[in-house]
């Protein structure tokens, strides 16, 4: 707690730092005496710099409202009425005025959701240095930062930041010069925005199954779904599970072929010790606020060539020539990520280890807990295939009734997605019947991986119908 205590004479850059600890959100200040005379919160921090302090000015007691605190030896009762859905912490003194702890009352609803964002690290500490830098649009360290340190934790040379992960995809697909009369095969299971890039290229996806056991794209039906106007093959490594790369690229060899891997739901899986986005001509990934690593909307091509890393950074700002300011050579886009927003990726990358082993663990809680409910089948991890937990997904027979109660008790279940192929706007594109991908989509759903999930009161209530 000592770290979340500081003068109130000193700059707003150390309350910052103070903000940033335990606990969370709150600076406990003190006079010279060491006595309590206010907190402060990041709230409070935002509204000084809109006022244009900036982070080397001085905190001032004119800058302290009024606040709520306790005495040594009140009651639990009387902590917790003092307390409300904006006052949640509660600073405890003593008879001269120190602070000796803290009373916090989270008023958290008793909703559990599918997915959160863990802003745990310096997220709020590098977003407000951005800020405060005023390079706050697409220029700035942070984007270099990370882009840089993302590409190798990948292991490919290059990174482009995008605005999001659909961006991204239209990106390397315009860059790979594909459009009018080129085909993409692309997998059944997978969420829309794959197809959408597609078709925003202008060129035509094919839809192949999946594997029956991992669920990603199936080489076979690949391989059976090339043509004479096949450009490219796009993976997509689908709820954190890696694609047969191996097959994928010795098929992308034989006929000469594109790929780019969509990887926006499985930062750090891996195929055979290799990272998942280090394969392909170019593989693209999201960093929207459910994903494993979030700038809150955001996203990043990757690729080890040079050419096509120069050619995404021209299109992605508007076309202009790069040695010409605003002259255009082509038609390009403003497909740019924000300073603000990779700096929250600069802090989230620092702790990404963290969040898979995080989401590891709480996928491991629900096979311990649940796994004698017969209930499950929990999807498939081998040696050469490493998968993520992006969000826990199983199969199971009992999908509906299991959502039905859950979901009664505030706790989010999502199903997988829809089979492309099922939806009208996209099953002139099948090809195949897609047998597997049908039957996934039937059977497959996804649990909150949350740290606040309660594995016992699933037991309870999945108990009920299993």
């Amino acid at each position: 707690m000592n770290q979340s205590k500081c003068k109130y004479n000193v700059p707003l850059r150390e309350v910052l730092v103070a903000v940033n600890e335990k606990p969370a959100g709150t600076a406990f200040i003190v006079d010279e005496k060491d006595k309590l005379c206010g907190i402060f919160t990041d709230g409070d921090l935002r509204r000084l710099l809109l006022k244009g302090r900036n982070l080397e000015d001085k905190l001032l007691k004119e800058d302290l409202g009024a606040f709520v605190y306790a005495e040594e030896g009140e009651s639990i009762e009387a902590l917790i009425k003092k307390t409300n859905k904006i006052i949640k912490i509660i600073p405890i003194v003593n008879r001269e005025g120190h602070l000796i702890d803290y009373f916090r009352n989270e008023h958290k609803t008793h909703f559990t959701p599918i997915a959160e964002p863990k802003l745990k690290n310096k997220e709020f500490e590098y977003l407000m240095d951005a800020f405060a830098s005023t390079w706050i649009s697409s220029r700035g360290k942070y984007i270099d930062q990370f882009e840089e340190n993302f590409a190798q934790y990948i292991g490919v040379n290059h990174g482009v930041a995008t605005s999001n992960g659909t961006v991204a995809i239209h990106l390397a697909l315009k860059a790979l010069n594909i459009g009018e009369g080129d085909e993409v095969i692309i997998p059944d299971i997978t969420f829309a925005a794959t197809a959408n890039a597609v078709l925003l290229a202008n060129a035509t996806p094919v839809i192949v199954d999946v594997e029956e056991e991992y669920w990603t794209i199936d080489p076979a039906a690949i391989e059976a779904a090339i043509g004479p106007n096949t450009k490219a093959i796009m993976p997509v490594h689908v709820y954190g599970q890696a694609c047969d790369m191996g097959a994928i690229m010795k098929l992308a060899q034989k006929h000469n072929l594109r790929v780019i891997e969509d990887s926006a739901e499985a930062h750090g899986a891996e195929f055979e010790g290799q990272k998942v986005g280090s394969f392909g001509d170019i593989s693209t990934f999201s960093f929207f606020a459910n994903k494993i690593i979030t700038t809150g909307e955001g996203g990043m091509c990757l690729t080890n060539s040079a050419e096509l890393d120069e050619r995404m950074r021209v299109l992605r700002d508007h076309g202009m020539n790069k040695q010409k300011r605003y002259w255009h050579d082509e038609v390009g886009f403003n497909y740019r990520m924000t300073n603000l927003q990779a700096a929250i990726g600069c802090a989230q990358l620092e702790e990404i280890d963290n969040i898979i082993k995080r989401n590891n663990e709480i996928e491991q809680s629900y096979i311990e807990k649940l796994d004698d409910l017969k209930l499950f089948d929990w999807q498939t991890t081998t040696e050469n295939r490493k998968k993520v937990v992006w969000l826990v997904a199983a199969l199971s027979h009992k999908k509906e009734a299991i959502s039905k109660v859950l979901q009664a008790n505030n706790i989010d279940v999502r199903p997988f997605f829809y089979p492309l192929t099922d939806m009208p706007v996209f099953a002139p594109y099948a090809h195949g019947e897609n047998k597997i991908s049908k039957k996934l989509s039937e059977r497959g759903l996804n649990l909150p991986t949350v740290e606040q999930v309660d594995f016992d009161k699933v037991y309870e209530l999945l108990k009920t119908i299993s």
